[in-house]
């Protein structure tokens, strides 16, 4: 892996009731931010539906498909054109009559390379009745980045998934996130503690727009294994535009700083005691 690594990030307020509008500008972001130089772009939670609580069950399921299908074909042919990797935020999927909501690794060939289906369901916007639960805590062999870790919004939100992620080996990870207004000091807290705690960089692409207590506070972040946000996207913007974010970071050197400076919070783990 070369030193310097660019990581694009797009965040948006996704529209709720024009799935192939949202397919466009996804498909425009991918190309705008790998034409700025991107070797990983991530996208946000459900883009494809939009995430509105009250409307959750009726806008996933008309935006649902399975994979691979349409909107996955398209995905893959935009990560190929572009030569990019591609944590493509996560869609409704459709399999077996159950409904997930899942993120999907693309190669720079345009080969899914894996998905991750949210196992830990937000009660308070009722995911749990609309979605059906992931079963495993997903890491993504990569040839770029190493093992990568995968989250979904408040998967990433759990200790213990942070800390499963890099008893497997990842020590980049990638949380896709629909981050409301009212939990914005989790935000600011609980990402960074796992980056610094385990040893990680974690990149949180959040969607951004809306109004009310739904409303998607937007700050993607790229946080370094230090705890360190080393770049943050804008805060709420009530409009619909998206905002693109590029940042040029050293992965194995700042892993290298946290082995050396905070590598002890790792290494001298008593796991037999908890």
């Amino acid at each position: 892996m070369p030193a310097a690594t660019t990581i694009g990030i797009a965040q948006w307020h996704a529209d709720t009731d024009d799935p192939t509008r949202n397919l466009d500008t996804a498909l425009w972001a991918i190309q705008e931010l790998a034409d700025r130089g991107s070797d990983l772009i991530v996208l946000p939670e459900l883009w494809a539906s939009g995430y509105d609580a009250a409307r959750l069950e009726t806008c996933a399921k008309a935006a649902a498909e399975p994979l691979p299908g349409r909107r996955s074909e398209a995905l893959a042919a935009a990560a190929q054109r572009a030569k990019v990797w591609l944590v493509a935020g996560s869609v409704p999927e459709l399999d077996a009559g159950n409904l997930y909501n899942t993120a999907v690794v693309y190669g720079p060939d345009g080969v899914i390379r894996g998905k991750h289906r949210k196992a830990h369901l937000y009660r308070p916007t009722a995911e749990h009745e609309v979605f059906t639960a992931g079963d495993r805590v997903t890491v993504v062999p990569t040839e770029k980045f190493g093992p990568l870790g995968v989250a979904i919004c408040f998967d990433g939100d759990h200790p213990a998934y942070a800390r499963a992620l890099r008893e497997r080996g990842a020590r980049v990870v990638v949380m896709v996130a629909a981050y409301e207004v009212g939990a914005e000091h989790w935000w600011n807290l609980l990402h960074p503690a796992h980056a610094l705690g385990n040893g990680q960089w974690w990149v949180t692409v959040n969607q951004c727009g809306g109004s009310g207590p739904g409303a998607m506070f937007g700050r993607s972040r790229v946080i370094a294994p230090d705890g360190r946000v080393v770049a943050e996207a804008p805060a709420l913007d009530a409009a619909r535009e998206p905002h693109l974010m590029t940042c040029a970071i050293d992965f194995h050197g700042e892993l290298e700083r946290a082995d050396a400076e905070s590598g002890p919070l790792w290494r001298d783990a008593r796991p037999d005691l908890y």
